[in-house]
């Protein structure tokens, strides 16, 4: 089973070995649903989930003190595949979209997706072209379709965009 890396041990808070997150996910409150993670290879289970300033608080039921945690400084943690959100249609997790081949309505391969940037009202895809990076808005002016089972995103751009 895939794993998908949701956040990032920033440091410990107190004395009893709870961790401060960042949250990689759109949805800070997601941590609560979660009964276990990953970090690493290794599974721990999840005792309580606080929020400070808003950074999820994690207390695993494995560690009851700060220097069993100091170890995770740093580190990522992932969740099993099985354990994602359902999404609304047309509505992608930011793993199912880098990677994807992205091409014009017609035909003309432009790149692969290597990163997905969040800057504000929509997402805009970083794509790997030929010759340098193409910026594009996902928004369906431009994303005209969106295929994980094939690997592709078909996009109509404007004049100007791949430029």
């Amino acid at each position: 089973m895939n794993k998908i890396k949701v956040g990032k041990i920033i440091n410990t808070h107190g004395l009893k070995g709870e961790l401060k997150i960042l949250a990689l996910t759109d949805d800070e409150n997601r941590f609560e649903d979660l009964n276990e993670i990953y970090i690493e290879d290794t599974k721990y289970t999840i005792e309580k989930v606080r929020y400070k300033k808003n950074f999820p608080m994690i207390k695993f039921k494995e560690f009851s003190d700060i220097n069993e945690v100091l170890k995770f400084k740093d580190k990522y943690i992932y969740i099993d595949e099985k354990d994602l959100v359902e999404l609304e249609k047309d509505s992608y997790f930011i793993f199912q979209i880098k990677g994807l081949m992205v091409k014009t309505v017609d035909g003309l391969e432009i790149g692969i997706v290597k990163d997905v940037l969040s800057p504000g009202a929509n997402d805009v895809y970083v794509v790997d072209g030929k010759e340098k990076d193409h910026l594009i808005p996902a928004v369906k002016e431009f994303i005209k379709d969106i295929n994980l089972d094939e690997g592709h995103i078909i996009i109509k751009p404007i004049e100007g965009l791949l430029e």
